[in-house]
């Protein structure tokens, strides 16, 4: 539907709209039984409002344990009053008015996703649904491909529908969201082939690459800003085991702080090997610049003997001209990917005090001594919430 119909008043889901669908999804003899005893919507598991002129969703609250729901082809604009939905795994938006993804925060166990044909521009507004695997946002307004990458985040997503968007018509499509989305199986309803998939990566390498790398120093950020936010938390109870109401209560206090300090502590020390892995990234360049170089002279030679799965875009085909043409290609790819890896390490080591740039032992010494002496703080560190929390008085045990 997705429009509104002049010969239909639009509706809103009221209890008599429910009443009705609840009983439609019921084999008859049960109909007639759940018509005389009435029906409880906390027991309702899944349930089909499809085709109803709904304008607006409302009154979903009392169906607590549903998981799967239907909306589609109405003509909803808005996503929400779905928060306490928060079983839900299954969700169908499609065929609707919908402009703006929002109203899914809650839905943290939400698997197969439709918001096929709807007027959506942007993908956004999705970050906690991280048990999405199926996703289709087919035939919506998506003009830019950018849209794609805020998919990485979802690691489960293997089947993926954006067919019938603006920027299916370009030249990349296909390649770009294969090599920003590797763990796709599926893309617009087509198996996702082995060939398709390293051609992709070949072309897509040098945007990964970095994207990559930059998600790991945000995942690291991120992991600190948590572990700073532990420690403040630390010492506000230290104050609570001192002021605890009983002495067994400050030993299960105590105990329970003790285990938390180990988990920190361990926390700390992964931050720390996350900032000595980023001055390995030559190395592992090294290796994917082979790879990639043994990948493409492979593809090359499959097809001239006609032996890829698949017809490859003419652009893709150009590429594999020659051995010489391929590796010539492949080194000024390798190349930039040095160039960006040197600028990285430059930011890296910015605040690094003796560091001179073009001696690359002494800044290599440097981050040793960096590191010998975090480690040491972390462990003094850990030494000193273990002993204030060994010398924090507590209440004496009570006659």
């Amino acid at each position: 539907m997705s429009q509104s119909d002049d010969s239909f008043e639009p509706n809103v889901i009221d209890d008599e709209m429910l009443q009705k669908a609840v009983e439609e999804q019921l084999p008859e003899d049960i109909r007639k039984l759940a018509k005389a005893e009435g029906i409880n919507f906390e027991d309702v598991m899944e349930l089909q409002l499809s085709f109803r002129n709904i304008l607006q969703i409302d009154n979903l609250w009392q169906f607590e344990n549903l998981t799967k729901l239907q909306l589609d082809n109405n003509i909803i604009e808005k996503i929400e009053a779905l928060e306490s939905l928060v079983h839900l795994v299954w969700l169908d938006l499609s065929f609707n008015n919908i402009e703006v993804i929002e109203g899914l925060d809650t839905l943290v166990k939400l698997q197969d996703l439709s918001l096929f044909n709807n007027r959506i521009s942007k993908i956004e507004h999705m970050d906690t649904l991280q048990e999405l695997q199926i996703f289709s946002i087919g035939k919506n307004n998506l003009t830019a491909l950018e849209n794609v990458v805020y998919l990485r985040r979802f690691k489960n997503l293997h089947t993926l529908n954006l067919s019938g968007n603006p920027f299916c018509n370009e030249e990349q499509y296909m390649l770009f969201v294969v090599a920003h989305l590797p763990g796709l199986v599926y893309l617009d309803f087509k198996l996702v082939s082995d060939t398709t998939r390293e051609v992709a990566i070949s072309n897509y390498s040098y945007l990964t690459d970095l994207l990559e790398h930059e998600e790991a120093q945000a995942l690291a950020q991120l992991e600190e800003e948590q572990a700073q936010q532990k420690e403040l938390e630390y010492h506000k109870r230290l104050d609570e085991i001192h002021h605890a109401s009983s002495h067994d209560t400050a030993e299960s206090m105590r105990a329970e702080y003790n285990e938390d300090i180990l988990q920190l502590s361990e926390a700390l020390m992964t931050l720390e090997m996350q900032m000595v892995d980023q001055l390995e990234c030559r190395d592992l360049e090294n290796r994917h610049h082979e790879k990639l170089l043994e990948i493409s002279i492979n593809t090359m030679e499959k097809a001239l003997k006609n032996e890829l799965d698949e017809e490859l875009p003419d652009d893709v085909r150009e590429f594999l001209v020659d051995k010489n043409t391929i590796v010539n290609m492949v080194n000024k790819s390798h190349d930039i990917h040095l160039l960006k890896i040197s600028m990285r390490e430059r930011d890296i080591l910015l605040n690094t005090d003796h560091w001179e740039a073009s001696v690359k032992e002494k800044a290599l010494q440097n981050e040793i001594d960096r590191n010998r002496s975090r480690i040491k703080e972390i462990f003094q560190y850990i030494d000193d919430l273990q002993e204030q929390l060994d010398t924090t008085e507590i209440p004496e045990p009570t006659e």
